[in-house]
């Protein structure tokens, strides 16, 4: 039989139409495979390059050293003293980074020097600022005696993980930074709202209220709390404490909390009984022997070192 004009060439055509189709079938998939290939790499790169960035982040913060310390903590502690009827601050510049401390001037007997080592969760702190708070701020007041007021992160392990006693700490440090002469009120408004060891103490945003409410009202100091502003040197601080001599005494370094000095002389007395306290400064500030000073109450130093 005859083939009808044209019907091969329409068979070739659907041949050759159809091998065109599975050549573009076939190039489209090899795209769609090369496509993802490269996204699946790119992902990778992504990811890599991530990692390595979240590593370098923890790098460069471990490596870079810790900020300056408060203005007018040169010393690592705030010195406050009167004029016979309010009380302010000395002033100094920030520490620098890793820096010395400056000691303050040594206590005379006109006008001794009282430091206070202590942490805003230790409850014997709280026992003697409770006991003592009222003379104190009478005698510096007056211009009877400085007060020098150190504070420390020594039981950041009692607050449940939260490092309250750094994170008051640095309430102080923010204090004295930005508003300084409100800081022996804040000081005792610390121990008077001072929470229990083995609890998580106080929110940054309780500090804040705490700090307000004692009359530090600057508008740095709430960003600085919340910010852990002195959280650094805080801990520069306290290692410097718990390691180095203490400035115009013979203690070889702070070994509990309260460490409480009299023109460098170690109070060991009654925590309880602001009485035989002031015994202790009158003695010292007289000349006399203070040796048996240290019966009569609760051991000043009776927070182990952590």
């Amino acid at each position: 039989m005859t083939p009808s004009p044209g019907t091969g060439d329409t068979k070739r055509e659907r041949r050759d139409a159809a091998r065109e189709k599975a050549r573009i079938t076939r190039e489209t998939e090899a795209r769609r495979r090369r496509r993802n290939r490269w996204f699946a790499q790119g992902g990778l790169v992504v990811g890599v390059l991530a990692v390595i960035g979240v590593i370098a982040l923890v790098i460069t913060r471990s490596l870079a050293p810790a900020g300056p310390g408060p203005l007018n903590m040169a010393s690592d502690g705030l010195v406050l003293s009167g004029d016979g009827t309010s009380v302010s601050a000395a002033t100094t510049d920030a520490l620098e980074a890793d820096a010395d401390p400056v000691a303050s001037t040594a206590g005379t007997a006109e006008k001794p020097s009282i430091v206070v080592y202590l942490d805003y969760l230790c409850p014997y702190c709280g026992q003697f600022d409770t006991a003592n708070a009222e003379q104190l701020t009478t005698w510096v007041s007056q211009g009877d005696v400085d007060l020098e007021i150190h504070p420390l992160g020594f039981l950041d392990n009692a607050s449940l993980g939260t490092k309250y006693s750094t994170r008051s700490a640095n309430a102080f440090a923010c204090v004295a930074n930005y508003q300084p002469d409100a800081a022996l009120d804040v000081n005792t408004a610390l121990f008077a709202q001072q929470p229990a060891e083995n609890t998580s103490g106080l929110t940054d945003a309780e500090l804040v209220s705490l700090v307000e409410g004692a009359g530090a009202d600057d508008p740095g100091i709430a960003g600085c709390i919340t910010g852990g502003e002195f959280d650094d040197w805080v801990a520069s601080a306290t290692e410097r404490a718990l390691n180095d001599p203490l400035p115009n005494s013979d203690e070889p370094k702070v070994t509990g909390t309260p460490t409480i000095l009299v023109n460098g002389q170690k109070y060991g007395g009654s925590l309880t009984d602001p009485t035989v306290f002031a015994q202790f400064v009158a003695e010292v500030a007289s000349g006399a022997s203070t040796a048996d000073t240290s019966t009569g109450g609760t051991e000043s130093t009776a927070t182990p070192t952590p």
